[in-house]
């Protein structure tokens, strides 16, 4: 059959054969399907649905349909509304819900190479604009499940809240930053982010960086976001403390 390239297929070997999606798999991808079998069994439809291997070794996973960004040359309106930051956040935190209780297979392998710990989630740890899938102004749901893995919320949420809100430029939206997390119900002390969101950027851009000088082929795509974590770490670097109360 026909094999379409899809958007991103660039960074992930993505090919669509009629409603199913095949790309090439990695060694975590065994644990990611776990993963998505789990949501799938609590009735999560936000998510790709996982269909095992293909004569190849490639994984097969769901189509999503709907409007993705691909390399547009501005970005739609869908990224930067109000209603698209709620949901992304109403989204997350079902994720995270469901995963709290979440059972890791006993041999499970993550890309990030860490383990469940209690009072973790298994969260998606990209769910950004460019793995986003939109119907209008409706978010289906996100793909490029790959580099999921457990972690406390907030490391999740804070790649998220930095490329959404976001905080990769001087503007520091302080209020669609209050609006993700009160959309996420997020009730912990806020001021955790002001270190979780450069940590994260910047352990983000190390590994983009270690993995490219292997020659890692999507880590050689994405060098051109380093220089963009680098600058949201920085930016919240320099954020007074009363940013971060609702």
């Amino acid at each position: 059959m026909h094999e379409e390239t899809l958007p991103g297929g660039r960074t992930t070997g993505a090919v669509r054969i009629g409603d199913v999606v095949h790309k090439p798999a990695a060694p975590w991808t065994p644990s990611v399907h776990a993963l998505l079998r789990h949501l799938e069994k609590h009735g999560f439809e936000g998510a790709p649905r996982a269909l095992g291997f293909d004569e190849r070794g490639r994984e097969m996973l769901t189509y999503l349909p709907g409007e993705t960004l691909g390399v547009p040359e501005a970005w739609p309106a869908w990224v930067y509304a109000d209603s698209t930051l709620v949901q992304v956040g109403e989204w997350m935190r079902r994720v995270h819900d469901l995963t709290a209780d979440f059972e890791p297979p006993a041999d499970a392998r993550w890309f990030t190479g860490t383990t469940l710990q209690p009072g973790w989630v298994v969260g998606h740890q990209d769910a950004s604009p460019y793995n986003a899938v939109m119907d209008g102004d409706r978010l289906v749901g996100f793909v490029d499940w790959d580099i999921a893995s457990p972690s406390p919320r907030e490391s999740d949420l804070a790649f998220s809240m930095m490329l959404w809100v976001p905080l990769t430029n001087d503007n520091r939206p302080r209020r669609r930053v209050h609006l993700f997390l009160d959309a996420y119900g997020y009730d912990g002390d806020r001021h955790v982010f002001a270190t979780a969101i450069p940590e994260r950027a910047r352990r983000q851009a190390g590994v983009i960086r270690a993995m490219a000088a292997e020659g890692h082929p999507a880590s050689v795509a994405l060098l051109p976001m380093v220089e963009q974590l680098e600058k949201a770490a920085a930016n919240v670097d320099g954020i007074p403390a009363d940013f971060w109360t609702p």
